[in-house]
């Protein structure tokens, strides 16, 4: 280690030490981004981050302020982006003392495939932009540490690719094309390369968002966006989407849209993007094997509810009889607990994972998984819980 990297991690250690970022600890969130952004150009590798949001701070220097506004943003004001996290903190833990438990069992079966954790990688599109090794990067971490993966229809890397880096099955995430020969073609090749689970994406409707986060910090980007997202060139960049002709995103799409999708695969078929009761309901009464209940992370309609206060009612009438799965502002072991609590069987991360890509490619996304398995492991030994199963609503205040 040169002269100059001793110094930086002094200093790092240094400002961790100090009475300022004390401070941060009992702040908002808020201000301990701003203290996390204080720090990321100091972090020299993912070890030195802390927690999730340090990868976010370096994220946002590392990456073009289109690129890193892809991430940021929710729509209109935001509001469901931010409700996603103020839903955690309305729930508090209640911690059975003396368990005794020094290894909890974290593992989780879905569709009779066991997982090391509950962490799932959630389809994340264009990866490239974030890094260039991009889905390639994310399916070696998936590897290394046995996380689950889903891939997205706008993917710069195909299911063919992905699944030999990641080595074993993954799920196959679709977006509803107005091609419906152009959606066989996709389906038949996530078939074909062994995917396990197909997750039909349906809270996003063509061109029916309103990003302003995103819009904004185009206007900051001095590169000419237009070379990689014209409506020409869009879809070529994409190769699970390249081949299918005038392909555009299917604008209205229906209950019997999702029949025509069951009736055309083996594969288990998810819906992602549900968060109401009603919905759930149908889901049983069109043999659905499973639910992710989302918001798209708050970037597709204002409704102002984060998804875990959305969770419980559609628990309430699966009843354990599919999966249910839930993504939406995951970033600390004890949000991984609380959803599990509530009755989820596994739970979905996007930006947090991104972060880590975009900061250190293969080696941060590790460190994102490896950060957030380690606080849920710390958090099931405070709460006395061996294993998942032994999460419930009496841990939840």
């Amino acid at each position: 280690m040169n002269d100059s990297m001793q110094h930086r991690r002094l200093l790092l250690k240094l400002l961790l030490g100090s009475p300022l970022l004390a401070l941060a600890g009992c702040a908002t969130e808020e201000k301990k981004k701003e203290a996390a952004e204080k720090i990321a150009n100091l972090l020299d590798n993912p070890a030195d981050a802390i927690n999730v949001f340090d990868f976010e701070a370096m994220a946002k220097q590392k990456l073009p302020p289109a690129h890193f506004g892809y991430l940021a943003t929710g729509v209109n004001d935001d509001l469901t982006l931010h409700a996603n996290r103020e839903a955690f903190a309305k729930i508090k833990l209640r911690m059975q003392r003396l368990g005794g438990i020094t290894d909890p069992d974290m593992s989780v079966k879905l569709f009779g495939r066991t997982w090391s954790t509950p962490i799932i990688l959630d389809p994340v599109g264009s990866q490239r932009a974030f890094h260039p090794d991009g889905e390639v990067a994310t399916a070696r971490a998936a590897k290394k540490l046995n996380h689950l993966q889903i891939l997205s229809t706008v993917s710069t890397t195909s299911v063919e690719e992905v699944t030999k880096e990641r080595g074993a099955p993954i799920w196959y995430q679709l977006y509803a094309m107005n091609n419906w020969e152009g959606n066989l073609e996709m389906i038949k090749r996530a078939e074909a390369a062994g995917a396990e689970a197909l997750v039909f994406t349906v809270d996003l409707t063509a061109g029916d968002d309103n990003r302003e986060t995103l819009r904004r910090m185009i206007k900051l980007d001095e590169r000419v966006c237009a070379d990689c997202h014209s409506k020409e060139n869009y879809f070529s960049r994409k190769p699970m989407v390249s081949s299918i002709k005038d392909a555009e995103f299917e604008p209205a799409v229906t209950w019997d849209y999702v029949d025509k999708i069951r009736a055309s695969t083996k594969m288990k078929l998810l819906i992602k993007g549900l968060e109401t009761a009603e919905d759930a309901q149908r889901c049983l009464d069109h043999q659905i094997d499973g639910i992710i209940v989302s918001n798209h992370g708050g970037r597709a309609s204002e409704t102002g509810r984060g998804t875990l206060e959305c969770l419980p009612e559609i628990v309430n009438v699966i009843k354990g009889r599919i999966p249910v799965l839930i993504d939406g502002g995951f970033r600390r072991g004890t949000d991984i607990f609380k959803a599990l609590a509530l009755g989820a069987d596994a739970i979905c991360i996007g930006r947090p994972y991104i972060w880590g890509l975009a900061s250190f490619g293969q080696e941060g996304v590790e460190a994102v998984l490896k950060m957030l398995t380690a606080e849920l492991s710390m958090t099931m030994r405070q709460a006395g819980t061996p294993s998942l199963k032994e999460i419930n609503r009496n841990y939840l205040a």
